[in-house]
């Protein structure tokens, strides 16, 4: 792709940059803006980050997976570094010189003074007076090693992050448009129910309110959210159908019947002869992503094309929706993405938005539209529900020999076992789910590798060795040996006290360990020390990846211990932070981190690895102290 799509440098010497990626509080605006800099050689307060615009930015899949590093800032490093090279260009044919007498440094090309000659120097800006930047970026374009990095691989502080802290950014629920108004909707009382009829007239009646409907939708517009929500709760509606199963008969719904075919056979055939064998089924319930800023969308309409504000993680995905929804074509539809309130995978839609759009069109005024907690809880998708069986066996030497993983639900992320096993048969499998889930931090990595640590905890009790002696023995993969050993080093696993437990996983292409130290107090599980270690490649900015190894850990410590989702006949009975228990101040024990920065590696994402070996660390630590093993999350519960 052209240069001039990703890069603009202005007449002050500013660089504008492109990029189709979110910030959700994961910095990633700060660590692109590093990318940028160092490739460039220029003062990162000279860049500035244009993210998240459908009208102004390249298309952009969304940003998910932990891809935002690996791919955006190589792709970027390599749109800097042709601008870089380009620049040179034009300052050796303008200057009429050997091209290898000159170099890029803070913002300019110099030609360095010799005995012969002064030094010569122009500015980016100067070079590109009267011309652009038309150069085309290649995979071959040839970037600074991380072992030479100045700016990227420091931690360079949170652009804007005084903004953030002082209340000045805007987040989609703190915007305000000229005339606009505020939106509810009339939402069912169970999943699946559709309304049977409605008396509207109380709430035509009130000052200012409009009713808007369209089949199933019904909405309201007003000056302001209160009215907005009386004028709901003024309509007079009977409704019909719906429900839905309830926990207690989960399990049963989510679960498969699987041929196990010729892989099943072998797994039988090396159970027969083992040493030891472990036959375990493991259970995870839904969880909600509870992000700070629930959903919100605020839609304008003019000159028939829709302008949409909203925070998602898939600007373009949302544009997609807008466009179906009311029938446009692409260009009439323009979203925008304010940094926003946290998303942990639960803000690929684009609900808030459309509703927004639906109502602003029925008024022809601008609309806003916040989602309430309850809305939040009970409307967006959940972390999948897992049902998950192991089996597997060890010889007489405590080395794996057989391995079978089956997952129902959660999806095939960082399903793989990591260890080495000589027969093996390891398979996802979708199910019906009774709920709306969808993508959430780590994906289904965290269920998952809940179940495969919890076995081989499982296994090592069997051999009668050390939880971790016994992982290391069956593991060959250096760099998960290095973070296990790291970790294990830094806790002090050889001379521990107290009840312990340790865990590690792969995903995305990050690394990590835990170790974890928990006690039992007033019948419940109280986690008292947590040390991890995480390496991802080459580290972009040491405190902002550490922020993100914490998070992770604090978000892994809900599901773990006490997050639940609970419902019955199609209604969700904890759908409020009173009844719904996220992870307290008091529930979080000091958390150190390790991080292994590896220079010689690529960088890779670090917004979801962190997260998935907690809940096993902690479950083993829960074993040690109670001499059972929790075969099911939340296990605090």
């Amino acid at each position: 792709m052209n240069l001039g799509a990703w890069l603009h440098i202005g007449e002050d010497g500013v660089v504008q940059v492109f990029t189709g990626k979110t910030e959700v509080g994961q910095n990633i605006r700060t660590s692109l803006a590093q990318a940028i800099a160092e490739e460039l050689h220029l003062p990162i307060e000279r860049i500035h980050m244009l993210m998240a615009d459908t009208d102004l930015v390249p298309f952009d899949m969304g940003t998910f997976g932990s891809r935002s590093t690996p791919d955006m800032a190589l792709h970027l490093r390599k749109v800097a570094a042709t601008a870089r090279e380009e620049l040179i260009d034009l300052a050796a044919k303008e200057w009429d010189v050997d091209r290898g007498d000159l170099s890029a440094a803070e913002g300019s090309v110099i030609r360095p003074k010799a005995e012969t000659r002064e030094e010569k120097r122009a500015t980016y800006a100067q070079l590109l007076k009267d011309r652009k930047l038309a150069a085309t970026v290649t995979s071959d374009t040839k970037l600074k090693p991380a072992s030479e990095w100045k700016i990227a691989g420091t931690s360079v502080p949170k652009i804007n992050g005084r903004d953030f802290v002082t209340g000045k950014h805007l987040y989609t629920t703190d915007m305000s448009l000229p005339g606009m108004l505020h939106g509810k909707i009339l939402r069912a009382p169970v999943y699946g129910a559709k309304l049977k009829s409605l008396d509207d007239t109380k709430a035509k009646a009130m000052e200012g309110v409009s009713v808007v409907k369209d089949g199933d939708f019904v909405g309201v517009t007003a000056p302001n959210p209160s009215l907005a929500q009386q004028a709901i709760d003024a309509m007079a509606v009977e409704w019909e159908g719906g429900g839905g199963p309830s926990n207690a008969g989960l399990w049963e719904v989510l679960k498969n019947k699987i041929d196990r075919g010729d892989e099943g056979k072998r797994i039988d055939e090396a159970l027969a002869t083992a040493a030891q064998k472990l036959e375990k089924t493991f259970n995870v319930e839904y969880i909600a992503h509870c992000p700070l800023e629930t959903r919100a969308g605020v839609a304008e309409w003019k000159d028939g094309k829709l302008t949409a504000w909203t925070g998602t993680q898939r600007p373009f995905g949302v544009k997609d929706e807008l466009a179906k929804a009311f029938s446009l074509p692409p260009e009439k539809v323009r979203v925008i993405v304010p940094d926003t309130g946290s998303g942990y995978g639960g803000k690929h839609s684009g609900e808030a938005a459309v509703e927004a759009a639906r109502l602003a069109k029925a008024v022809e005024r601008p609309v806003k539209v916040s989602w309430s907690r309850e809305e939040e809880f009970w409307w967006a998708y959940f972390r999948p529900a897992a049902v998950i069986e192991v089996r597997a066996a060890i010889d007489k030497e405590a080395k794996l020999t057989a391995w079978e993983f089956h997952s129902h639900n959660p999806g095939g992320a960082a399903i793989e076992t990591p260890y080495e096993v000589p027969v093996k048969s390891v398979r996802s499998h979708g199910s019906r789910s009774p709920l709306r889930q969808g993508s959430y931090r780590g994906l289904a990595a965290a269920a998952n590798g809940f179940a495969r640590e919890s076995a081989m905890d499982e296994l090592a009790a069997l051999a009668g060795l050390d939880p971790l002696e016994f992982r290391l023995r069956n593991l060959k993969d250096e760099r998960l040996r290095a973070v296990l050993e790291a970790a294990a080093e830094k806790f002090g696993w050889k001379d521990r006290k107290g009840h312990c437990g340790i865990a590690c996983g792969i995903d995305k292409g990050g690394y990590v360990a835990n170790c974890v130290e928990v006690e039992g107090k007033d019948g419940e599980v109280k986690v008292r020390r947590i040390v991890a270690a995480f390496e991802c490649g080459a580290t972009v900015n040491p405190v902002h990846l550490k922020s993100q190894v914490e998070g992770s850990i604090v978000m892994g410590l809900g599901g773990a211990l006490f997050e639940a989702i609970r419902f019955a006949d199609g209604k969700i009975l904890n759908p409020t932070f009173s009844k719904y228990r996220v992870p307290r101040f008091s529930d979080v024990p000091p958390i150190e981190i390790v991080l292994l920065d590896r220079k010689d590696l690529p960088s890779a994402g670090a917004g979801e690895c962190p997260i998935i070996a907690i809940a096993p660390a902690i479950g083993g630590a829960i074993q040690s102290a109670t001499g059972k093993r929790p075969l099911a999350m939340p296990m605090g519960a």
